[in-house]
C-alpha cells in the first residue's frame, strides 16, 4: 500500500515538474491555447485599436462566441453578437457586411483560437478583408484581451 502511494506520488510529482518546465519554456504563457492556437493569414489588431476602429465606423467587429460566453462575460461594446456554430454564419457575416466580401470584418473570441481558425476560412470563402483580434475577450500570451484592458462592455443578453 505505501509503496503504491508512493509511486502515485513520485509520478504525480513529476507530472507537476514537466508541466511547470514546459510553462517556464513557454515564456510563462499557456503552452495548451498556442499549441491549438492556428497562424491566422489575417491582419491582427488589439482591443484597443479594435474598439476604436469601430467606433470610427472603420471595421466591423464581430463576436463570434457562443450565447453562454456572451452571458457570462458580455461582448465588447459596439460588437455585433454571432455564433460561430450556426450554419447559416457565414451568410449572416456576409449580411452584416451588407453583401460586401471586401468590408473589414475584425473577428474576437475568447483567446483568439476559434478567430484565428475563422478567419482562415473566411479568406478561403472569398473574403478580402478579414481581421483577428488575437488578445480574445480574455487574453493570453499576445495580451491581456478586451475585458483586463477595461475596453467598455455591453452587458445586455
Amino acid at each position: 500500500m505505501a509503496s503504491t502511494l508512493s509511486r502515485r506520488m513520485f509520478i504525480g510529482g513529476g507530472i507537476a515538474v514537466v508541466a511547470g518546465a514546459g510553462f517556464y519554456a513557454a515564456g510563462g504563457r499557456n503552452v495548451f491555447y498556442s499549441v491549438i492556437t492556428e497562424a491566422s493569414a489575417a491582419e491582427t489588431l488589439d482591443p484597443p485599436t479594435a474598439y476604436q476602429l469601430a467606433k470610427d465606423g472603420k471595421i466591423i467587429l464581430v463576436d463570434i462566441r457562443r450565447p453562454d460566453e456572451w452571458a457570462k462575460t458580455g461582448s465588447g461594446e459596439l460588437a455585433h453578437r454571432l455564433d460561430l456554430r450556426r450554419k447559416d454564419f457565414v451568410e449572416q457575416l456576409t449580411k452584416l457586411a451588407g453583401g460586401d466580401l471586401n468590408a473589414p470584418l475584425a473577428l474576437i473570441c475568447a483567446r483568439g483560437v476559434r478567430s484565428a481558425r475563422e478567419n482562415n476560412k473566411l479568406i478561403k470563402a472569398g473574403f478580402t478583408n478579414v481581421i483577428d483580434v488575437p488578445e480574445g475577450m480574455l487574453g493570453n500570451a499576445k495580451g491581456p484581451g478586451w475585458i483586463k484592458r477595461g475596453l467598455p462592455l455591453n452587458k445586455a443578453p
